[in-house]
């Protein structure tokens, strides 16, 4: 592709140490134009690629901007796979704006957001799905959407669904097959028994992969916990205590709380995302009956809910809290242990849940409801190698896949033609195809897996 070369500032403003990064056919021309070695007159153009160049920067009037190492990559060796240059100087804001001028009045264009990525994707570097990694890996706030990240950055992922690929692939591939020869109702060349084995062993791939969302989803964008109860409960200082800041006002006064505050929080490398409710009563506030019917609202999209209590609920208040959450991890903490020795008395009967006993004053056990939280929120322990689906498209494309090969499973169970069975598994490639970014099968690509694996008549 004939593309302009781009640069952009690579680093955070404010730091010591500032880079720019320079891609394109003429990034090395670019960057020799307004660089100048200190130790030698060798041109960037001439030196070995990998290698670092000391010198200056300088601009029209030979005046130095700053000293700088100059990184040079050549095509197609490169994050981008074109020519690149980096170059790393002091991180003063006016240095990083005149170098980037100086780029810009030599032949360079600014680059647009993700645009060195998207060359990487558009110049086979990496597939789409390991494009959308780089975005995760930058954005990454704990150890696990770390892992989950850096593992789809690696291709885990990728080489997953090409493995998938190609096994679907040959089976259409001998379908195809069978229908050039549709003259010959004796010939079979995709043994229908293999074909079905290998088609349920797919399915629970897709099914399995699709499942992986719910615990990817959950560590990317956060836990969602809940914490509920009574006005005046201590709802909001237990979220401070959590988040381990003062985000929510605390007060005597009931209903200080009008609507839900939300904040997440990283614990035992699990990101959290806790929301403080209004207080539930029966009030003729109009604005605090808003809130409190949004408190039932985040109550429903809760993973984890903390019911608070500082006295003992009634029965109906207890088959309320069941109903509301039946679908869900409740634990049941028993507040102001500071204020009563009674709580031995708060008996949940025939229930199971969870309990825990605090003081959200004086942070009393507050570590031991934490570990309470993790457990609850059942994530299981994950490896590098592990394949977990982060990405709500992944996740749809991954659903389509396999709901149309469901439908060739149910075909074949009905004995329905080959050519229905080949239209549905090119189906399941296109849509396992719209998470790398390949192209769709194509009738050459068909043609060419025959002649490659199936030698007829040679």
């Amino acid at each position: 592709m004939n593309n302009p070369t781009i640069c952009a500032i690579a680093t955070a403003p404010g730091g010591a140490i500032g880079i720019i990064r320079i891609s394109g056919s003429e990034a090395i021309t670019i960057a020799d134009r307004i660089f100048r070695p200190v130790s030698s007159n060798v041109p960037l153009a001439d030196r070995k690629p990998y290698t670092l160049a000391f010198g200056n920067i300088v601009n029209a009037e030979n005046e130095v901007v700053d000293e700088v190492l100059v990184s040079i990559f050549h095509a197609p060796h490169s994050y981008t796979g074109e020519n690149s240059v980096e170059i790393s100087c002091h991180g003063s804001a006016y240095i990083l704006q005149q170098v980037m001028f100086l780029l810009t009045q030599n032949g360079c264009i600014p680059a647009g957001p993700g645009e060195f990525t998207q060359r990487a994707f558009l110049n086979g570097k990496m597939d789409l799905s390991q494009a959308e990694a780089v975005a995760d890996l930058i954005s990454a706030t704990n150890k696990a959407t770390h892992d989950m990240a850096l593992s789809q950055l690696k291709g885990h992922f990728s080489n997953e669904l090409s493995d998938l690929r190609a096994h679907l692939l040959k089976l259409t591939s001998l379908l195809e097959l069978e229908l050039d020869f549709s003259d010959h109702e004796e010939l079979e060349f995709a043994d229908r028994s293999e074909l079905y084995t290998l088609a349920c062993d797919i399915h629970q791939r897709l099914a399995s992969l699709a499942r992986s969302f719910k615990v990817g989803n959950a560590l990317k964008n956060g836990i969602p916990v809940a914490i509920v109860g009574k006005t005046n409960v201590g709802k909001s200082t237990l979220l401070n205590h959590l988040l381990h800041e003062e985000k929510a006002i605390v007060s005597d006064v009931h209903g200080t709380t009008r609507d839900f505050i939300e904040d997440t929080t990283i614990i035992n490398g699990i990101q959290f995302r806790f929301v403080d409710t209004a207080g539930i009563r029966t009030t003729d506030d109009v604005v605090e009956n808003i809130g409190i019917e949004r408190t039932y609202q985040k109550l429903q999209e809760a993973k984890i809910v903390l019911w608070l209590i500082d006295q003992q609920p009634t029965e109906a208040e207890i088959e309320d809290i069941k109903e509301r959450v039946a679908d869900k991890k409740l634990i049941i903490v028993r507040n102001k242990i500071d204020k009563s020795t009674a709580h031995s008395t708060f008996n949940i009967q025939h229930s199971t849940f969870t309990t825990v006993d605090i003081s959200a004053k004086y942070g009393t056990n507050i570590p031991v409801l934490e570990q309470l939280i993790v457990e609850a929120a059942d994530i299981p322990q994950l490896s590098e190698s592990d394949i977990v689906i982060t990405s709500a498209r992944h996740y749809s494309a991954l659903l389509l896949a396999d709901e149309s090969l469901q439908r060739v499973i149910d075909s074949m169970n009905l004995g329905l033609s080959g050519d229905l069975l080949a239209e549905d598994l090119r189906i399941v490639i296109d849509h396992l195809a719209e998470i790398t970014g390949e192209e769709r099968i194509t009738p050459q690509e068909t043609l060419q897996n025959i002649f490659t694996h199936f030698c007829i008549g040679k």
